[in-house]
Order: structure tokens, then sequence, then C-alpha cells
């Protein structure tokens, strides 16, 4: 009895002052069914609430089919950008040229993968396929930081960046050409874009140079021998770019079609992979060169024709050899350095008359005769009929790698009248300095 008095008083605490205590209840059946009462939250906290079956969201049923869109066509980026397009040109250029491989995000595809007659538009893009030695292999490997396992990673890569960042842009971007930019840049994916901006830029900032370039336009400079390439490869496996200036006549044509008869030469030959890993050699024979051509090649024309070859052709240029260059050479070299990296203006070599200087740098085996060399006769026939025989393959690029008229992108190598003007006052200043130097 006393245990069952101490249990009912703990039950029944005394209650502070003030309170009213709460009636008792019976202990009833109905009473144990009933939920204990949820404690009182501490205020200034809001206690949740559970909803109402009154106010309860009802629980959605399965959601309306929805038609999948498909991949982004040709010409598109990540952002969904179309890029431009004029007529049955960019249509064509479009089915050859957009073509992606794997899985990016700029891949064609058709909106039925299971439609046979979509997929006759859908030609299969090239399969890049290496064609390096593997002594090449090594070497880019080592002087180009190139990867073959990261080789095709490197240039989707690029190729997104391209979408993303220059969605107008119109390039090709094929693996085999888009490599040829991570080559000349050693796989650096920032400079290797600027590269291919500047590319299209230089194309369109020079209309006189660019217009209708096939070889077939430059027969006249071709037959009269101002540029060619020797037959023979150095022993680093490049290939030796003459140029005779002596060859030209100012009065048969400008000096725009000599310098279009040397893209078109640079554009064969990079097409090669041993010349995207090995570079070029230039051999310049200035030879008679007088005053009155050297006017020609003024600031103007200086600063675009370095501004190509250094930042704007994928091209490396491992030495420029230089012979029988007069004294009015000085003035023309006074402006071209100015707009040469120093990396470049390094690898300049003025050799004079000296031939034994040149051989020192491109072995007399490989050399014709006119320079001291025992392989024959310079003969550019060879030359020219390769490159004429490319006139279909040109005029397939060229047509591919024409910018529309209405993009403009950023970081231009330099166009229009402003920088011209700039160009023509320079010339003023300088030809004092070539008459001095003649």
């Amino acid at each position: 009895m006393a245990l069952y008095r101490r249990v009912r008083r703990s039950r029944h605490r005394r209650a502070p002052h003030g309170a009213v205590p709460k009636p008792r209840t019976a202990h009833t059946p109905e009473a144990e069914e009933r939920p204990h009462p949820r404690p009182e939250a501490p205020r200034g906290r809001r206690q949740p609430q559970p909803p109402s079956p009154a106010t309860r969201t009802p629980r959605p049923g399965p959601a309306p089919a929805v038609r999948s869109a498909p991949s982004l066509p040709c010409g598109r980026c990540r952002s969904g950008a179309p890029l431009p397009e004029h007529g049955a040109a960019a249509r064509e250029r479009s089915d050859s040229c957009y073509i992606m491989s794997g899985d990016s995000d700029c891949t064609r595809t058709s909106p039925s993968a299971g439609s046979p007659s979509d997929n006759e538009f859908l030609p299969d893009r090239p399969k890049y396929v290496c064609t390096l030695s593997p002594a090449l292999i090594t070497k880019a490997r080592e002087e180009l930081q190139e990867k073959p396992e990261w080789r095709l990673r490197d240039v989707q890569a690029l190729r997104d960046m391209v979408c993303k960042d220059y969605p107008s842009l119109g390039t090709c971007l094929d693996d085999a050409f888009l490599l040829r930019f991570l080559r000349a840049r050693k796989f650096d994916y920032d400079r290797a874009l600027q590269l291919l901006v500047n590319y299209h830029t230089c194309r369109r900032s020079w209309p006189e140079v660019f217009n209708n370039l096939k070889p077939s336009a430059i027969k006249p400079v071709l037959e009269s021998g101002f540029v060619t390439v020797l037959p023979r490869l150095d022993p680093e496996g490049r290939h030796i770019v003459c140029i005779r200036p002596d060859r030209w006549t100012p009065s048969n044509y400008p000096i725009t079609e000599n310098i279009r008869a040397i893209y078109l030469t640079l554009e064969k030959l990079i097409q090669s992979e041993e010349t995207q890993v090995n570079g070029i050699v230039i051999l310049a024979d200035y030879k008679g060169v007088s005053l009155s051509k050297a006017s020609h090649f003024g600031p103007f024309v200086a600063k675009k024709v370095i501004g190509i070859l250094q930042d704007g052709f994928p091209i490396r240029i491992k030495a420029v050899n230089i012979i029988n260059e007069p004294r009015i050479f000085k003035g023309i070299f006074a402006i071209i350095k100015p707009f040469l990296k120093e990396k470049l203006a390094n690898r300049f070599f003025l050799h004079g008359c000296d031939l034994n200087s040149l051989h020192q740098n491109i072995p007399p085996a490989i050399l014709p005769e006119e320079y001291g060399g025992t392989s024959g006769k310079l003969d550019t026939s060879a030359w020219n009929e390769l490159l004429l025989a490319s006139e279909e393959d040109f005029q397939h690029d060229f047509s591919e790698l024409v910018l529309p008229c209405d993009s403009s992108p950023h970081d231009m190598l330099g166009s229009g009248d402003a920088d011209e003007k700039q160009c023509d006052d320079s010339l003023r200043g300088m030809k004092p300095q070539l008459y001095y130097c003649y």
C-alpha cells in the first residue's frame, strides 16, 4: 500500500504556484487509443505542422511523354548559336567540313537515326590515320609535347573551344586540319585556338592576296621561277623553300602575286605531317635586287607578310638563309625587323656571297649548282607541276575556309585604312635609309 501511494504521488506532482491543475481523466479504453499530445515547441521557433488531408498536394502521376530534341546539327555549338550559312556552298560545306567524331557536342546527326533517307545526306568524315614514322613520333613527343595516346583527345578539346568561343568562324574541323595548329603551338590549346582565328583573320583582311587563290591563278609567277621547293630534304628532314626576287619584273604583275605564290607553296607543304613536325627552311637569293624592287616591299606589306608567317599560319620556320644580299638589303631588313619576334629574328642568317657559310647550314649535297651544290641545275618544273596538279584540292579547301561577311572575330592582326596610312608614313621615313644603303 505504501509503494502504491508513492507511485500515485510521483504521477501527480505539485503544480507551480498559481497554476491550475489539470483535471484527472478516467482510465478508459478510448483514452488508450488516443495519441499522446505533441510537446509544445520552444518560444520563438516555429514547429512544422503536417499538412492536413484537405490541403495535401496530390502525388503527380507519370509525366507526359516529351519528344527528345535531336542532336545539334552541323555548324552548331553548345550555346545553340547557328553557324552562318550562305546558299548552296555553305550547305555543301556543312556536309563535308563540320562532321565531328566521337561524342562531340557538335556532332552532326540525323533527327531520326534509323531513317535511311536522312543518313544518305551524312557522308562519313575522314578518320585520322597517323602517317608519322616511329622516329618522328618520338620527335613530336619531345619537341611538340604530342602524345599519341592523347592526340585525338587534344583535337577534340580544340574543336570544342572553337564551337564554344567562335561558333561563326566557318572553319574546317577535321582532325587532320586542327592537328596542324596544335603542332604549330606545341599542343597549347589557347595558343592553337588563337592561331586558328588569326589564320582566318589574315585571309579576310587581305582580299588582294586571298581572293581567287588557286595555283592556276599564279601560273605566271611559277613559270618565272620566283618560288620553288628543292627536290631533296636536309638532314633534319625539312623542305628547302627557295625564293629568288630577281626573277620578278614589277611591270608584269604586282608584288601581291608573289605573296600568293609563297602562300600556296606553304599550304601544299603543310599538308604533310612530316613538315608539320620538322618545319621548313627558307633560302632567299637577293642577287640583282635593285632599289626599285625594294621600294615595293614597304612596311605595310612587310607587316602583313610577317604577321602571316609568325602568327597566322601553322608552320614552323626553322631557319631563313639570305644569300647574295646587296647593301640595299640592310634597308629591307630594317623594315622587317621591327615586326619580327626575337625567336624568329635569331633564325636569320646573312651569308652574303660566302657559299661556304651557306654550306654550314645547308649541305652542298642537296643544293643546286647555282649555290655551290652537287645536285645538278635548279629545276622548277617539277614543283610547278605538283602544285598545278593540286588545283581541285585547293579549290575544295579554300571554298570551305571562307569567312562570313558578318562575322568579326576579335584579336585581328591589323587591317584597314588607319594601319595602311601608318605604314605609308613609316615608308616615307624609311626611303632615305634605303637610298643611303644603296
